[in-house]
């Protein structure tokens, strides 16, 4: 079931939503019940199998954080199996098959694949239960009701594609009494963000993917203007995609009285790479700093030692994103990015904002190339087009029957990547009155008329 569908949008939110707060008035616990079963209900409409997956891999992640808790003398222990166990788990899905062809093709051996199924959200919740883990260890955690801590994981508004929750930000909104009624400016803010997050998922980022999509498939035929629209044509469908989810994760999670942490505050206005890490993905660039980079030691040992946590973490952050080489290339040259940048603050440089802003956004926009590509070739192919000239003509029929659409498209979405606020921000100036509600409306009916062909967030691939 995805935030996009008729089933979500006008049956499932509905019934979980009024069940919620009915519940509530019987007791709490009741209304928590709800949203947990509600929660699982939703995951398992994906595929059932795999919802036994989640529940087991909960089960042994609150086993563990309570022998954690109760201070016992071999913690380190416990804490290592816990990480071990979510990582196997987590690599056996996600990249046995990733390794099975690598090893065939070193070897020259022909071990089978086993063409597994990525279980949905197996990446945020294998990470959001190592930080559980690491965080009562850590002593960080004092409350330790299972219905709390399987909520906490599988909370349906942030389940499926993050933000990656720490158990402190949101633990004291479950307990909080006056979070069980309704509450007005949370349901007006609220719906304003979700339909705000579907405009720009099913209007904007959702147009943009037929151009992507047409200019990936012909990379070997681009031209110049061809492989900068496609280029582009991803840059922008990835950005509203995943601005879109996050808008509309953050506004289901207010309808509810729950508060997410931002994931998301425009990116592509940022001007250097340092920057970009600190508005993309904002709570896995927390998770990667907190367990893995500062744990190494961070930047306090020598830059030499310094630079490779940095090529680790950006490493991590690529194989996280998806079992292939091109994503791990990804992560690396972001790596190498930061480790450039860090090198150039060090010598005392400095870049005026406006050139450090084109660089960030041209690098940014070239490396998306190889996350999207489905291979090595295809991607040298897009960006190959996009430094050789000869003209301005587009080749691609679907480019040349939209041209106007496209310019149109291209202009206006970059205008609002690089000088529009970003919407959580705006969320929370808002004061409800009948010009937000009418323009809301306006956005969610607009959207609502655009949903018969239902696509995936591109994040709920990883």
């Amino acid at each position: 079931m995805l935030f996009n569908s008729f089933e979500f949008i006008f049956v499932f939110l509905p019934v979980m939503f009024f069940g919620y707060f009915l519940f509530n008035k019987i007791h709490p616990t009741i209304g928590k019940a709800w949203l947990l079963v509600g929660s699982l209900f939703f995951y398992s409409w994906w595929n059932p199998v795999y919802l036994w997956l989640l529940l087991a891999s909960i089960l042994v992640n609150y086993g563990l954080g309570s022998i954690l808790l109760k201070k016992t003398t071999r913690r380190k222990a416990v804490l290592i199996v816990g990480i071990i166990f979510n990582v196997s788990l987590l690599g056996f899905f996600k990249y046995f098959d990733f390794f099975i062809g690598n090893i065939n093709f070193l070897l020259d051996t022909s071990y089978n694949f086993l063409y597994l199924i990525l279980p949905l959200a197996i990446s945020f919740y294998t990470f959001q239960q190592i930080a559980y883990l690491v965080d009562v260890y850590k002593n960080k955690v004092e409350e330790n009701s299972f219905l709390h801590y399987a909520l906490f994981i599988s909370f349906f508004p942030q389940l499926i594609a993050g933000p990656i929750v720490h158990h402190k930000e949101v633990m004291g909104q479950y307990l909080d009494k006056t979070n069980k009624r309704m509450n007005g400016e949370n349901i007006a803010k609220g719906l304003f963000l979700f339909s705000l997050g579907l405009f720009k998922k099913v209007a904007i980022a959702d147009s943009f993917a037929v151009w992507a999509n047409e200019g990936f498939a012909n990379s070997a035929t681009l031209s110049f203007a061809d492989g900068w629209i496609t280029s582009l044509s991803y840059t922008l469908q990835l950005y509203f995609d995943f601005s879109g989810y996050s808008d509309m994760a953050i506004g289901l999670a207010l309808l509810f009285n729950i508060r997410l942490p931002i994931n998301f505050d425009s990116p592509y206005k940022a001007v250097s790479i340092q920057d970009f890490w600190r508005r993309w993905h904002i709570t896995l660039s927390r998770f990667l700093t907190s367990y893995i980079y500062i744990p190494l030691g961070g930047n306090r040992v020598s830059i030499g030692r310094t630079y490779i946590h940095i090529f680790i973490v950006f490493f991590v952050s690529g194989f996280w994103h998806g079992a292939g080489w091109t994503f791990i290339a990804w992560g690396v040259m972001h790596g190498v990015a930061m480790m450039i940048h860090r090198l150039w603050k060090s010598l005392g440089l400095r870049l005026p904002a406006i050139l450090g802003w084109f660089i960030t956004f041209q690098f940014i926009n070239a490396t998306w190339v190889f996350f999207r590509a489905p291979d090595f070739s295809t991607a040298m192919q897009v960006l190959s087009a996009m430094v050789h000239y000869e003209s301005w003509n587009l080749t691609l029929e679907l480019f040349i029957e939209n041209s106007d659409k496209l310019l149109i498209y291209l202009a206006g979405a970059l205008l609002i990547a690089f000088f529009i606020k970003n919407s959580t921000k705006w969320m929370e100036s808002l004061r409800p009155n009948p010009v937000y509600a009418a323009f809301a409306a306006g956005l969610f009916i607009y959207a609502a008329l655009r949903l018969q062909q239902v696509s995936e967030f591109l994040y709920f691939n990883f």
